[in-house]
């Protein structure tokens, strides 16, 4: 029987001063959770329970998806992700330490070296294979801004799975089931979700999709079609039109274009001073924004990439890390323009390194890179790259040409679907599960082999499945709450039941206490508020506050036989016999 006059439990009337989210304040208040750092919590008794049932589901499924369990320490040593290239790649993110011999070791991120070492250590043969394996285990990242609570911290539980196979075509199906028990633990915990074509980041590999919840406060955009095409922000692939016959276009032409640094100002004065041949009024794409990007890479090389995009999108630069793979991406600074003088700021033109286009001035000695849309034949009002100057007219493939592409433009609503299924729409989302397709990476990088039917040696393909159990706690206290307090979804509420026993009447206490016994004999998992100096009204705002979904108050009515029973979630009251309160448990 689980007391609250003993239970390890302080609730708090005021919201934590750092909290900016529902579920932040509500974990903290109701006692579920504790500060230990920025991004780093302590788990309390109420905590651990709702942890613990999440976790429960979640190993359910894996196990009728045929995925064995194992355990492996978060502290790992340097040399395996020396030998994938991660202890670089993940540069700033990546918890760091050595011991007291010097030696360098690791706060895991993610596993896959560990369990790709595991296995080559037992498996030999395809007779081995296919094998899933996964773990419930905390994660470290030094998040420069941890955040939201759980929703963005330093340390984290997380489930992450592994399938091994000898073929492509078994790793297909090994993705399938995983991905199939995603989709039964997500219904099971009553998760909205939307799978997305996703990139896979330092995680490596080719298929990558994402189970996003869309929620209004989610960090992620994902756009959509009506279709049937789905992807994260990151992932959409802007589709590339067709060329343009150069022959017959107007000649390029020069201009002053003097206090027009902005785009606004630059048509504003085109369209005065330069109507178009053909008549209609100059707009913002008709123009070509050259978007100035400094690249640092893992190991602290900082270069200088120029993009050229239309002059209506901007710059986003989480596309542009995709772009840039490995690459942590910003705008260039000033400090970045003192050391190319060659860039003239406000009226950058589509200069290619050493190249000079048209005679125009000027030597940026970086790459130059073109959105996909700026194709052949398109024509383009763009810098001069002299101070005070642009030029119309400037023609793809005529007149300029650059040294490859990158789709770093925003995404916008109504722009076309990759696949050709329409318009698509953006919305915002959280990540709630993540499986990629690792292939060969790791398992090459480690050495798995295994030999197969014919005797010859060959690198095992593997996939890679994971899903954030505290995140997930986070969003479902996101997403189940009122003005007065969590309202768990039963199937990984704390507690079935939470009786409030109310006044200052032995026999009222007598009576409840009763009730508990039974249902507590019944397999009804209950706390029981039996505080004998606390006011009614304290204990009804802690109930409110904890979310167990039905309270059961035991008070003036119990000497009639009677309890009243909260519905949280139906917001509902209702008098009931005391008698008939089992039932309402299936006891």
């Amino acid at each position: 029987m689980t007391r609250l006059s003993n239970y390890f439990l302080k609730t708090l009337r005021e919201d934590p001063a750092d909290a900016e989210v529902a579920s932040h304040k509500l974990l903290v208040r109701a006692g579920y959770i504790r500060r230990q750092s920025p991004g780093v919590f302590g788990w309390m008794p109420l905590g651990l329970r709702v942890k613990a049932k999440i976790e429960q589901i979640v190993r359910e499924e894996m196990w009728a998806a045929g995925a064995h369990e194992v355990h492996f320490p978060a502290m790992l040593p340097r040399e395996p992700y020396e030998a994938t290239n991660r202890w670089t790649e993940y540069g700033e993110n990546m918890f760091r330490l050595q011991d007291r011999h010097g030696a360098d070791h690791l706060l895991a991120p993610t596993h896959e070296e560990a369990f790709t070492l595991m296995v080559k250590d037992i498996v030999s043969s395809y007779k081995d294979l296919p094998l899933a394996l996964f773990q419930i285990q905390d994660k470290y990242r030094d998040e420069a801004r941890p955040r939201a609570g759980l929703l963005r911290g330093r340390e984290f539980t997380m489930k992450d799975a592994y399938s091994f196979d000898v073929s492509d075509e078994g790793l297909e199906e090994s993705y399938q089931r995983q991905r199939d028990a995603y989709e039964r633990i997500f219904t099971r915990l009553g998760l909205e979700y939307v799978i997305v074509s996703a990139d896979a980041g330092a995680m490596g590999g080719s298929r990558s999709e994402e189970f996003l919840l869309p929620i209004a406060i989610g960090e992620d955009t994902f756009v959509r079609s009506a279709g049937g095409y789905n992807a994260n922000v990151e992932a959409y692939a802007t589709p590339v039109p067709e060329a343009l016959p150069i022959a017959g276009q107007p000649e390029a032409v020069v201009f002053d274009s003097p206090d027009t640094p902005t785009i606004d100002t630059l048509v504003a004065h085109v369209n005065r001073e330069l109507p178009r041949e053909d008549g209609r009024p100059w707009e913002a794409a008709d123009t070509l924004k050259n978007v100035v990007l400094a690249l640092t890479s893992p190991e602290g090389e900082r270069e200088l990439v120029v993009v050229g995009i239309p002059g209506d999108r901007e710059a986003d630069l989480k596309r542009a890390e995709v772009a840039f793979g490995g690459y942590e991406v910003e705008a260039a600074t000033a400090a970045d323009f003192e050391r190319h003088p060659g860039f003239v700021k406000g009226y950058i033109g589509p200069v290619r390194g050493d190249e000079v286009v048209l005679g125009l001035e000027g030597s940026t000695g970086v790459r130059y890179l073109l959105d996909p849309r700026v194709v052949e034949g398109t024509s383009w009002v763009t810098g001069a790259n002299i101070d005070q100057q642009h030029v119309a007219y400037l023609v793809a493939g005529r007149d300029f040409t650059a040294d490859g592409v990158a789709d770093i433009a925003n995404v916008r609503d109504g722009d076309p679907a990759p696949d050709g299924s329409g318009p698509i729409e953006t919305a915002r989302g959280m990540e709630i599960g993540h499986v990629f397709q690792l292939g060969r990476k790791y398992a090459e990088a480690l050495g798995l082999k295994v030999l197969d039917e014919n005797g010859k040696l060959v690198t095992v393909t593997m996939g890679s499945y994971g899903i954030g159990v505290t995140r997930i706690m986070a969003i479902l206290a996101e997403l189940h709450h009122d003005d007065r307090g969590l309202i768990w979804p039963r199937a990984i509420a704390p507690f079935d039941a939470h009786v409030v026993a109310t006044g200052k009447d032995a026999a009222i206490h007598e009576i409840a206490e009763g009730l508990v016994s039974q249902l507590d004999s019944a397999g009804v998992e209950v706390l029981f508020d039996d505080r004998p100096k606390v006011s009614p009204g304290v204990k009804f705002g802690d109930a409110e506050l904890i979310g167990v979904p039905r309270v059961v108050v035991v008070g003036r009515d119990a000497a009639d036989g009677f309890a009243e029973v909260w519905d949280r979630a139906a917001g509902t009251k209702e008098k009931v016999a005391l008698a008939d309160v089992p039932g309402l448990f299936g006891a």
